[in-house]
């Protein structure tokens, strides 16, 4: 893997276009092989995970090609419902391509998913979903068969026991062309889900309640081909942000859905952080300011605090005044970045689901590695802020979810170089490149 060198204490200056999220382009792909006729997606972001969606894609007899235009997807073809292992252990979304398979074929066999090492992310929510709409599940070694009835799915009552984001997507999908009313109770309500819901509707589906305590589908046995824009990166553009907190900057974020990234905004405001909110585009001024800890944080399903946000916030917190208490209440193995942010100087004591995080007059730059991608994104904003040059390993884990994360942080004249994994890096106080 490739590795960042980071020069820090370089003050941040001007704009930045947040490019689509992951988060929407992953189950938008799936969704988009429930139907008969072409489909473009626009804005899809270049990241591992997606290319890794579309080896799946193609795999099982989809075509997708990438253009300048957008990302067209045809799986009018589709031949196989069998994920070969290795792509399913590429990323943990993988799972979310069930329920349109589902449909297609009838059939699916996959098994576990692979993705970051945050914890345990168990699937049984998904196949409690699909088993009731009348699937039939089978485990057998590493291998899970999911299997619909003869004359195809049924619309139920589904109530999650977690608003499950991956679960919400999958249920969705296979109840998209199921037989009757699905209604899923106690559904995930991220903006994804809603970008979700707009997209199936677009190919023709019906899906109302998508944010709310709610959502009922209407299952349609056809699905044509549609022309759609994903939503902005919400946690790309809240580590922007952090970005231009943190190194006390005056920095602008276009294409930003300004309600996606509202609490993020209101949190750094009591900090001390001007935001300024435009239409679609939000400036972050830190300059000269005094910053305050966040004090207290807990991760909630949205509209809460977003897990994928803590690993950044703790970063920022390093560099305020007064002490922070950050709770992790989604995943239980998401502080792997507090060690790797300990070597840089930081002062944070973790206690069950729990850092406190003491902020420190400085961090110093050394050897770190990334070891999930919002972990690597948070040691990217504190090798930003620290003193002296920052050597950041594997960076693969951080483009999983962020594109061209270099050049744009160059654009905005952050001292940034990537190098190639086998090159020696000497760390110095000497300018990065």
């Amino acid at each position: 893997m490739d590795k960042f060198v980071i020069s820090g204490w370089d003050q941040l200056n001007g704009k930045v276009r947040i490019h689509g999220a992951k988060n929407s382009a992953l189950p938008l792909l799936a969704a988009s092989i429930l139907a008969e006729e072409k489909v473009v997606i626009r804005d899809v972001p270049n990241l591992r995970d997606v290319r890794a969606m579309v080896k799946i894609i193609t795999e099982l007899g989809g075509t997708v090609i990438r253009s300048s235009e957008g990302m067209q997807i045809n799986t009018v073809h589709l031949n196989s419902g069998t994920i070969p292992k290795k792509l399913m252990q590429e990323m943990r979304s993988s799972i979310v391509i069930c329920g349109s398979i589902i449909n297609k074929i009838g059939w699916v066999k996959v098994s576990p998913p692979g993705g970051c090492a945050i914890g345990n992310r168990p699937i049984d929510l998904h196949l409690k979903g699909f088993k009731k709409l009348g699937c039939e599940i089978f485990e057998k070694n590493d291998e899970i068969l999911i299997k619909a009835p003869k004359h195809g799915l049924k619309g139920a009552k589904i109530e999650l026991d977690y608003p499950s984001v991956g679960a919400t997507e999958n249920v969705m999908m296979a109840a998209a062309q199921a037989k009757g009313t699905t209604e899923i109770y106690n559904p995930a309500k991220e903006p994804e889900i809603q970008d979700l819901a707009n997209f199936i509707n677009a190919l023709g589906g019906n899906v109302k309640g998508a944010g709310t305590e709610k959502i009922t589908i209407e299952g349609k046995q056809s699905m044509q081909g549609t022309d759609y824009r994903i939503i902005p990166d919400r946690i790309v553009a809240g580590t922007y942000m952090l970005a231009g907190a943190i190194t006390r900057s005056e920095i602008t974020l276009t294409n930003v859905v300004p309600e996606h990234i509202r609490g993020l905004a209101n949190l750094l405001e009591q900090c001390g952080v001007q935001v300024i909110f435009g239409e679609k585009n939000v400036t972050i001024s830190a300059k000269n300011r005094n910053i305050v800890s966040p004090k207290h944080v807990t991760t909630q399903p949205y509209p809460g605090f977003p897990t994928d946000m803590q690993p950044q916030l703790l970063a920022f917190s390093c560099f305020t005044e007064g002490t922070s208490f950050i709770t992790e209440k989604i995943f239980d193995g998401r502080f792997n970045h507090v060690p790797e942010l300990r070597k840089l100087g930081a002062k944070i004591e973790v206690k069950k689901q729990t850092a406190k995080v003491t902020g420190v007059s400085v961090l110093s730059g050394t050897v770190v590695e990334a070891t999930d991608l919002r972990a690597g994104a948070a040691l990217v904003l504190a090798a930003l802020g620290a003193e002296g040059v920052t050597v950041i390993e594997n960076i693969d884990h951080i483009e999983r979810g962020h594109e061209s994360f270099d050049e744009d942080l160059k654009s905005l004249g952050a001292n940034i170089l990537r190098i190639p994994k086998n090159q020696i890096t000497h760390l110095s106080n000497e300018n990065a490149y």
